[in-house]
């Protein structure tokens, strides 16, 4: 009987380092939540090119958006788990989707295997261009002296530029009003046009209008400040505690993707990630190459930081 089994365990082994060896040996899918020319489509497009050269097999961005980015999550949960569709994923995998969407039928521990976290970016606090207050601390005293009268756009309720918005306002005490967009392109439109005072947005969306002179970015969205943005201040230097959100991308892969499978698309994300090209272009898009040291250590942080993400989207859909 154990003989048997051992040589059971021994095919089993053999035949996933052949599998391994093997892939990949036709194009990959790489699912990604958000409409083409958008800061999680050019993560995508940008890494997923060298991945594709390193892999000798092309990666291929199917842009899949709407609800939120559940309908590309759910496709990726329920595709086959041989490595040959994968996800863009963040944060909201880890039960911020199952509380805006409750057809979410996917689970962020159980429905997918992390491969390798890619991406990290600040967020940009920017306001109208004549708003009255030109610091952080301002804004602040302003929003204390007048609750509930200072608004901030976002592109729906409970995306991530509410989110971050509603972070910022949790850690600094105030009360504003959101007010939510159909997407990301009218939301930034409204600060722009002087009807918002002010948005929470991500650096591709920001940068464009804050360079044609039509908004104001004010500070980044985290505790220090960012090695792409020196000159702006950081949310510590204007006296707040606890404001540190980042908008983050990282490979994932059906549950129960084999291990040498995930070990070969965590080898070659590593190697992509390294290439000096591939940091300059997404350096150029407000975002910094971020590759975890395992996968185990990539499931552990994200798992983390999408706990901490949750408890702020329930704050912000209780109204709080």
């Amino acid at each position: 009987m154990f003989k048997k089994a051992l040589v059971s365990a021994c095919l089993l082994s053999a035949s996933a380092l052949v599998l391994a060896d093997s892939y990949p040996s036709r194009p990959i899918t790489l699912m990604v939540g958000f409409p083409p020319g958008g800061g999680a489509d050019a993560v995508a497009r940008i890494v997923s090119e060298k991945l594709g050269r390193v892999l000798n097999q092309p990666v291929l961005v199917d842009n899949r958006p709407g609800a939120g980015t559940t309908i590309a999550s759910d496709l990726v949960a329920r595709a086959p788990a041989d490595g040959y569709t994968l996800l863009l994923g963040s944060a909201n995998l880890y039960g911020t989707d199952q509380i805006l969407y409750k057809s979410a039928r996917y689970d962020g521990v159980r429905s997918f295997t992390p491969i390798m976290r890619w991406s990290d970016s600040p967020m940009l606090l920017a306001v109208k261009k004549d708003f009255p207050e030109k610091t952080v601390a301002g804004l602040i005293e302003q929003a204390r002296k007048h609750p509930g009268k200072l608004t901030y756009s976002s592109s729906g309720s409970g995306v991530v530029t509410h989110l971050a918005g509603a972070s910022f306002a949790h850690a600094a005490g105030i009360d504003m009003l959101h007010v939510p967009f159909k997407g990301g392109a009218p939301s930034i439109q409204a600060v722009g046009a002087g009807d918002v005072d002010m948005t929470f947005g991500t650096p591709p969306s920001v940068m464009p209008m804050a360079a044609g002179g039509k908004l104001r970015i004010m500070a980044v969205t985290t505790a220090q400040r960012s090695q792409l943005f020196p000159d702006l201040p950081a949310m510590q230097e204007s006296g707040i505690d606890g404001a540190d959100f980042t908008l983050w991308f990282g490979l994932y892969g059906p549950a129960k993707l084999p291990r040498e499978i995930t070990q070969k698309l965590f080898e070659a994300s590593r190697q992509a990630l390294s290439d000096p090209e591939v940091k300059a272009k997404l350096e150029k898009q407000g975002v910094v190459a971020y590759p975890s040291a395992s996968p185990q250590e990539f499931e552990a942080w994200a798992q983390a930081d999408g706990k901490k993400q949750k408890a702020v989207a329930e704050r912000a859909m209780a109204g709080q």
